[in-house]
């Protein structure tokens, strides 16, 4: 499934929602599931839904592969119904695109590590500072720990952060985590994953290089945002992950372009390395990394206000962002659709 979060707008305020597409239009997974059991004759669907099938994706995810079973039954279930069908109490089931925004896939994950796991694109940055791969890159996939509360999604605005002259994109692809573990295998890892999505990990380079130069960081050069999305895609969508390409284009046109394939690191090596002694959990986000050549840092070329930057792997699809002004709709401009 290609799993997504959209927001819908009620009287009561804006909720943010786990939906699936399907054929272009997204369902509502958790009423999907309360109708399903509603024809079943439950007497409380609702509330058994909203146990089996939560309707944020967090939670979702915390389910494991029983919600996940569940969701699948829901959605052939409700695909298959009259399209005048609505909910136990005359709720939306399927929703149209156009009338509701997307969010990050997972907005609020309860953590991010960033990895740099291509050999080409440590070697190219290396290259730039006179100096070779660090020799303990090849021991052991290495990785950042990023600000997991400044999510943004597909199509939402990038505020232009701090005062940045070089701000880059990254092209990368995300795992998700979906089960909990410790002491993971890298033979079992992938067991382990939910999902991937598409992430870029913005970042200020001026800001970044000055804070590393301390031997800490990177912190305020990339805490500002990080765009994941348009959808968390299971891995049965994917025959083979190594044959996915990356394309990053900023105002239509194609800046990088690379194939997943190239990793040095894999997620089943990123995931025994990180749960090694430590607990992992669903909704951590792993990102791969910038894939070789796909940033700007690499070409000495820079964004600036009013570019659009668009990411696409697919099946996932496309991850757009559009940069504002700093004054672009205030401080919280980036959350919302």
């Amino acid at each position: 499934m290609k799993l997504v979060s959209f927001r819908v707008n009620t009287s009561l305020g804006t909720f943010t929602r786990v939906g699936a597409i399907h054929d272009q239009r997204i369902v509502d997974l958790n009423m999907a599931y309360a109708r399903w059991l509603a024809d079943q004759q439950e007497a409380q669907p609702r509330r058994l839904a909203d146990a089996q099938v939560p309707a944020t994706m967090l939670e979702f995810l915390e389910g494991g592969s029983s919600t996940l079973a569940a969701a699948r039954r829901a959605k052939d279930y409700v695909t298959a119904l009259p399209s005048s069908f609505n909910g136990p109490s005359g709720e939306t089931l399927i929703y149209s695109f156009a009338d509701v925004p997307l969010a990050a896939p997972l907005p609020d994950p309860p953590s991010l590590r960033d990895f740099i796991a291509f050999e080409d694109h440590i070697a190219a940055t290396s290259k730039k500072r006179g100096q070779p791969i660090p020799p303990e890159w090849y021991k052991a996939p290495v990785y950042y720990k990023g600000n997991h509360r400044t999510i943004i999604g597909p199509d939402e605005p990038l505020p232009w952060p701090l005062d940045t002259a070089k701000l880059d994109y990254e092209l990368e692809l995300a795992c998700v985590i979906g089960r909990q573990g410790r002491d993971i295998s890298e033979r079992h890892a992938e067991d382990y994953i939910a999902g991937y999505t598409i992430m870029n990990d913005f970042s200020a380079r001026d800001i970044q290089f000055q804070e590393m130069a301390c031997r800490l960081g990177p912190a305020k050069g990339k805490d500002f945002a990080t765009a994941m999305g348009p959808c968390l895609i299971t891995l049965d969508e994917i025959a083979d992950l190594g044959a996915l390409t990356m394309i990053a284009r900023v105002n239509g046109e194609e800046w990088s372009r690379g194939r997943f394939g190239a990793i040095h690191w894999s997620f089943p090596q990123m995931i025994a390395h990180v749960s090694r002694g430590e607990t992992i959990y669903p909704g951590d986000v792993f990102g791969s990394g910038t894939v070789g050549g796909g940033c700007g840092l690499e070409m000495d070329r820079y964004l600036k206000p009013g570019d659009v930057v668009e990411l696409e792997i697919q099946p996932i699809g496309v991850l757009r962002t559009h940069v504002v002004s700093a004054t672009h709709g205030g401080e919280n401009a980036g959350r919302h659709g």
